[in-house]
């Protein structure tokens, strides 16, 4: 089939093979039309029967009975060989194989192999029957009728002897002739009815109605999210949705494609479930239109990392784990990496991350990320991407309820983004030098665990003073921002963080915010968001609220109260000196509650994809670096 094709992002289990109840699109005309033929045959066989040859074999068959014996195990064998099949390759109880067989019986004796084709199709359909585990056969209802047809070749070699000794010639060849061309036509049947009626339930070919609505590319994008949804379990699937549109439409029904994909599992032994369609072909799409397919690839694939990431539990996800997946994603992407330890942390004086992994058994990290494009030079600007990366959040002391932790894996989606976005920046063509920042720490609850009250020292010497345990996040992000401002000299600077509840409050969980510090920044990360997909609502850094951030013992309060996104965008804001600046707090879309288009339930990765789409442009920096 020509076409390009896109492989999905690898799943995180071995591949299922479930099946989706969906009814098949069959056309009935070729099993009509060789049941018709089969009946043709039939009769003609007959007519020269009751012509005379009938009166000849009535006076010689009871003289020969084995002739009886004969015919009817041509019409036994098929049966017992289907007998044969499901009992040792389906494994079905002789008490389950009774009513299949009988239907079966009455489809062949009806309308031949073109009716054992029917009964399977319609097996396939009620029983939710899987393909039997031969790689050179991949339908068992073939190797059954194979069987089937070398039995009656045999019997009929036996039986013709028999028919010429009871009948005369002029009778006997109109006779075998029918026979043979009833046998060609099952033959023919046999070899055409995989692609026409029985073919294995990773295989059917289903034909699906997708709507694009006015072909934009959000329409596009929940276009290649409802194929890959229905197409769970398939092998793959071809489609003609790409070639009608250009290439922004071509990248977005990729990402689509690949995000509806997404699944996560870990049990023991997997059920029977979705896994997903493994190769999508897009037809129509000539090759000059790859490098389209290979950004759609990248953005989708990233937003599946970053979920991926998330998604892990935290018995096995800690500072020390997430720092090993950003190991190897530097050696898969060709990045610079470098880690700090808890024992370097604290030397160098990243005081909060220091404080908020004091009280976890796996010690706190902090990653850095270096990417630089292959045309890169001195004068080639910096953006620096921080990333929150708490592992779980119990709250420390000031510990959450129950109902609260049950999500607190995926607090450090944050660093899951950036780390995607690492990943995928050479593939999107990003003309500028990246670093990202993973801010790694555990806050859970110890002996040890940093208390209310207590006054940590950040990187470069600005104090917080801790009035809330459960406000961990700006803690580990102000080391990170305020290191990238002092030893990086970046362009602009961009955290990402599921940060607070009052996001969620005040945009529900479709929309993520963000803030920013300059006008040029803004309109980039706004109109990246918009064109990826992930949209966002810029709020204000409205200095009125700086007295709640206020402290009598240091330099600032980490817990200001309300309006609380607003105050702990201020709170991160005395960390970014002079550079432009963007906050991006993703709490209110870092969980999807429900599959909607390429949302998956659960951990969404959002930011990866407007990152991309920002920083993949041809100037992400034109117009920032200006006076806002």
């Amino acid at each position: 089939m020509n076409g390009l094709t896109v492989a999905t992002a690898p799943t995180p289990t071995p591949p299922l093979a479930a099946l989706e109840p969906l009814t098949p699109i069959r056309s009935r005309w070729p099993a009509l039309l060789s049941g018709l033929l089969s009946l043709a045959l039939l009769a003609g066989l007959m007519r020269e029967l009751l012509g005379g040859g009938l009166a000849a074999l009535h006076e010689a068959l009871p003289t020969n009975p084995l002739f009886y014996l004969v015919f009817l195990a041509i019409y036994a064998v098929q049966p017992l060989s289907d007998l044969v099949i499901f009992r040792r390759l389906w494994g079905l109880p002789l008490s389950g194989i009774v009513p299949i067989l009988r239907k079966l019986v009455a489809n062949e004796i009806l309308l031949g192999y073109s009716g054992e084709a029917y009964f399977y199709a319609w097996a396939r359909t009620r029983l939710n029957m899987v393909a039997a585990p031969f790689a050179a056969i991949k339908d068992v209802s073939i190797l059954s009728a194979v069987v089937g047809n070398i039995f009656t070749l045999a019997l009929l070699a036996i039986a013709t002897p028999f028919a010429y000794s009871l009948l005369p010639a002029e009778h006997i060849r109109p006779i075998l002739g029918s026979v043979g061309v009833m046998l060609a036509l099952s033959l023919a049947i046999l070899l055409f009815r995989g692609r026409l009626f029985s073919l294995p339930a990773s295989e059917l070919r289903w034909v699906f109605l997708v709507g694009v609505g006015d072909q934009g590319t959000d329409a596009l994008r929940r276009a290649g999210a409802a194929l890959a949804r229905a197409t769970v379990g398939r092998s793959s699937v071809a489609t003609s949705i790409a070639s009608l549109t250009d290439d922004a439409g071509l990248e977005a029904f990729v990402v689509g494609a690949v995000l509806g994909s997404f699944s996560f599992s870990w049990r023991s032994q997997e059920r029977p479930e979705s896994a997903p369609v493994a190769r999508i072909v897009l037809t129509g799409c000539a090759e000059d239109r790859r490098p389209a397919l290979e950004r759609g690839l990248a953005l989708g694939g990233a937003g599946w990392r970053a979920r991926l990431l998330a998604t892990v539990p935290s018995n096995l996800k800690n500072p020390p784990w997430l720092a090993e997946q950003a190991r190897l994603v530097a050696e898969e992407a060709g990045l610079a990496y470098r880690v700090w330890d808890e024992q370097q942390l604290a030397a160098e004086g990243f005081g909060g991350i220091i404080g908020v992994g004091q009280g976890s058994a796996t010690p706190p990290r902090l990653v850095r990320l270096d990417y630089t494009p292959r045309k890169a030079n001195r004068r080639t600007p910096t953006v620096v991407l921080v990333g929150k990366g708490i592992t779980f959040d119990t709250g420390g002391l000031s510990i959450k309820p129950a109902e609260g932790m049950t999500t607190m894996k995926r607090d450090m989606t944050g660093a899951a983004v950036v780390l995607s976005v690492m990943a995928a920046l050479e593939t999107v063509g990003c003309p500028v030098k990246v670093v990202g920042l993973l801010a790694c720490a555990e806050n859970a609850v110890s002996g040890s665990s940093m208390r209310p009250g207590d006054v940590l020292r950040h990187y470069g010497g600005r104090t917080t003073e801790v009035t809330n345990t459960d406000a961990e996040g700006r803690l580990v992000m102000a080391d990170a921002l305020a290191y990238a401002v002092a030893e990086l000299a970046p362009a602009a600077l961009v955290d990402v963080a599921t940060l607070t509840g009052a996001i969620k409050v005040a945009l529900g969980q479709r929309t993520g915010g963000f803030f920013a510090d300059h006008e040029g920044l803004a309109s980039a990360i706004n109109d990246a968001g918009t064109r990826s997909g992930e949209r966002m609502w810029r709020f204000p850094l409205a200095s009125v609220y700086e007295e709640r951030i206020s402290s009598k013992v240091a330099d600032a309060d980490n817990a200001g109260g309300g309006p609380g996104a607003i105050t702990a965008a201020l709170f991160l804001q005395h960390f970014t000196g002079d550079v432009p600046w963007a906050h991006l707090d993703v709490a209110s879309v870092g969980d999807s509650p429900s599959e909607s288009f390429e949302w998956t339930a659960g951990p969404t990765g959002f930011g990866a994809r407007a990152l991309l789409t920002w920083l993949g442009s041809d100037e992400p920096l034109a117009g920032i670096g200006t006076d806002a």
